[in-house]
């Protein structure tokens, strides 16, 4: 008999010994099972563990491409759930697999839902994650964007340029934190003032290891590199981590031309007419035949 039609048999017997169970892979790669049963199960190589580290509201299945989507709710008691990870980001984008789970026979069980987790929000000592399903990636925008500037990231496989040669990175031991988003260090490099703004910090080692930033602004006063980052780093940076940072691209023609001699795959379309060319009218006082502009 297929697990199907066992848990279908189960289910159609009338009483039945069903609880909820839900897999949650990090993006590190650690695997967590919780389950709304008062005992632990185990199956698929995962152990569930009952408590309040993880339960699941109603679920809301669509028809056709419909987002399924749901909440699941949790509380920091759990030991494996703190918020050190969370604030890390390791439950942004997991990966959530769900079941219900004959827990007499655990191998009786059917699939309840599958996607990632998307926005967390705290509260206290509670948390709130959403549920997204396998159709929500349908739903982001693809294909090429027609714009002046370029469309890549710098160093992506489009844009193709090596960030790791030398003149475009830098890597130092913070020697101060300002006000969480202020970071300094000694200089090095000789690089010239705003090199860095545009581009990525990256946390080496530390408590906010693997971390990253986008730099707002970039400068040297004294003798120290003075980095201020758009965004707060959800890990604690302290002084004497190392970090690494690489050269910031505003997107324009000319920083890929000077800047990074990549030219050949500038992936914008500078040459395309602003709002005032499309909205040009006709003038008496020269010719506006919609011709070259050259």
């Amino acid at each position: 008999m297929t697990g199907a039609q066992a848990f279908a048999d189960h289910v159609a017997g009338g009483l039945t010994t069903l609880c909820r169970c839900w897999a949650v892979t990090r993006g590190d790669g650690v695997t967590l099972g919780f389950t709304d049963h008062d005992g632990a199960l185990a199956f698929e190589g995962i152990d569930f563990r009952p408590g309040g580290g993880l339960s699941a509201s109603a679920l809301q299945s669509g028809v056709g491409l419909a987002v399924d989507n749901g909440e699941a709710l949790g509380v920091l008691g759990d030991d494996r759930v703190t918020d050190m990870d969370i604030e890390a980001g390791l439950y942004d984008g997991a990966e959530v697999r769900g079941w219900i789970v004959n827990w007499a026979a655990p191998d009786v069980r059917r699939v309840l839902f599958r996607g990632s987790i998307g926005e967390i929000t705290r509260s206290g000592q509670a948390f709130r994650a959403e549920l997204r399903g396998l159709t929500e990636a349908l739903g982001r925008p693809l294909g090429r964007v027609y714009q002046k500037p370029c469309s890549a990231v710098l160093g992506d496989a489009t844009c193709r340029f090596d960030l790791g040669l030398p003149g475009y990175a830098f890597e130092g031991t913070v020697a101060a934190i300002e006000a969480a988003r202020v970071v300094r260090w000694p200089d090095g490099g000789g690089f010239e003032d705003g090199w860095f703004t545009g581009g990525v910090l990256r946390v080496l080692d530390g408590a906010a290891a693997g971390e990253t930033a986008l730099v707002a602004s970039d400068e040297r006063i004294g003798g120290d590199r003075v980095v201020g980052l758009r965004t707060v780093l959800r890990g604690t940076l302290t002084p004497g981590d190392r970090v690494r940072v690489e050269a910031g691209c505003d997107k324009r023609l000319e920083t890929c031309r000077l800047k990074f001699a990549n030219l050949q795959n500038f992936q914008g379309f500078p040459d395309i007419p602003g709002e005032d060319w499309m909205m040009a009218v006709p003038r008496s006082s020269r010719a506006n035949g919609g011709g070259s502009r050259r």
